[in-house]
This record gives structure tokens, C-alpha cells and sequence, in this order.
């Protein structure tokens, strides 16, 4: 098994409001080894259904740095491994509104012994994705339903004890579904079948498209 540390991250926000809560797992050799959290100060107005679903009120946000101020963290992070969230979408789109790329980084997707390195947040890891594609057939691929047919709640919940600030222990809450999908990523080197897997067959599989996918594996042959 690698033992590349991948950050597991959720954002809570929208493009209007930016991001007002970031949590981040750190996942060395299939364990969380490090969690990282806030609330930030919001850039903009915090919509009613953002506010109904992740439960950040302006005034409570306002109060705090705003998330531009965390690119030593982010930034740091990246240099030493891979990003990983669940539905990359989003948290690839948010942290790109605050800054465009990070600094030159190490290119995970290539092979262990590519020295080549880019100003990119990606290639990501995205649980979304890979249990699409490991399990196929399954009748939601939701962050929370996904926690409840693997059996991880009650794990999940003790790590948050642990690890996610006190009225932060539950799904919309940054800190939280980070950890949620970084125990998803983790179950996956318990399968036989996986736990050989190399960092960067991980990556190719969270491929949004078979596009993306062939992109990725004709860096090899460049």
C-alpha cells in the first residue's frame, strides 16, 4: 500500500456566499491522520437554502478570516499529496474562485517514478466516481447513502466525537462529510482486490468520463 498522504476536502458554500466552512482528512496508509476546520467569513450573501442545509448564519461567519487567508494550509497540503472530495465538482470549482492554481506541485496521476510536477489542484481523487465504478447497480451513490450500505455510520460518528467541532457532527457539516468520504476512500484497501492498487489507478477511476480517463493514461506514453 502507498503510503502518499490524500486530503480528503468539503467545502460548505455556494459561488454567491464563497466558501464559509472548509474541513479537510488526511488519510496516510488507509487511517485519518490529521483533520483540519473552520468557518469562514462569507464573501457574499448566504442564500436561505444554503443557510437551511449546512446551518451557517452570516452574523456567526462574519466574525471569523475569511477561507483566502488558508493558502499556506492548502497550498502546503498539496505539495505533499493528492486532493480527494466526494463529487470533485464542486470543491474543485469553489477553491479555484479563491485562487486559480496552487504552487508548482508534484503530479500524482503520473507514474511513482515521474519527477514532473504542475501549478494544478487535480488530478483529484473522487469517491463519487470509484464506487460508481467498483460497485455498479447500487440505488444511490449519495455521500450519506453510500456511509449507510458500507456500515461506516457508527464509525463516522465516533471519529467525529473525536475530531468535528460540537454542533458540527453531522452531514453538511465540512469536517464531517470530509470525513465521511475519506472513511469511503479508506474501506477500499480492506478489498482484496484493491489493496494493491496504485495511487494513480485510484485516480484514473475517478474520472468523471472515459475522456478524462484515456487523457490521464496517455500522460504514460508524452
Amino acid at each position: 500500500m502507498f503510503t502518499t498522504p490524500i486530503h480528503v476536502i468539503d467545502f460548505e458554500g455556494s459561488r454567491q456566499s464563497g466558501i464559509v466552512e472548509y474541513g479537510v482528512a488526511t488519510v496516510v496508509s488507509a487511517r485519518i491522520t490529521a483533520t483540519y476546520t473552520r468557518i469562514c467569513s462569507p464573501v457574499g450573501t448566504i442564500s436561505d437554502f444554503d443557510r437551511a442545509q449546512h446551518g451557517i448564519h452570516e452574523a456567526q461567519a462574519s466574525t471569523c478570516e475569511a477561507f483566502d487567508q488558508e493558502w499556506a494550509l492548502f497550498s502546503g497540503l498539496r505539495e505533499v499529496g493528492p486532493f480527494a472530495a466526494h463529487n470533485v465538482a464542486v470543491e474543485a470549482g469553489l477553491i479555484r474562485t479563491v485562487w486559480p492554481h496552487p504552487r508548482c506541485c508534484p503530479n500524482f496521476a503520473e507514474s511513482e517514478a515521474s519527477e514532473s510536477k504542475a501549478a494544478d489542484w487535480g488530478p483529484w481523487l473522487d469517491t463519487l466516481p470509484l464506487y460508481r465504478r467498483i460497485y455498479p447497480g447500487l440505488e444511490s451513490y449519495g455521500l450519506e447513502a453510500l456511509v449507510k450500505v458500507f456500515g461506516l455510520q457508527e464509525q463516522l460518528d465516533g471519529q467525529a466525537e473525536s475530531h468535528c467541532p460540537v454542533g458540527r457532527r453531522k452531514y453538511h457539516c465540512a469536517l464531517y462529510d470530509a470525513m465521511a468520504s475519506a472513511l469511503l476512500l479508506s474501506r477500499l484497501f480492506s478489498e482484496p482486490e484493491l489493496e494493491t492498487a496504485s495511487l494513480r489507478w485510484l485516480i484514473m477511476q475517478s474520472a468523471s468520463s472515459g475522456t478524462q480517463r484515456d487523457s490521464l493514461s496517455q500522460q504514460e506514453l508524452l
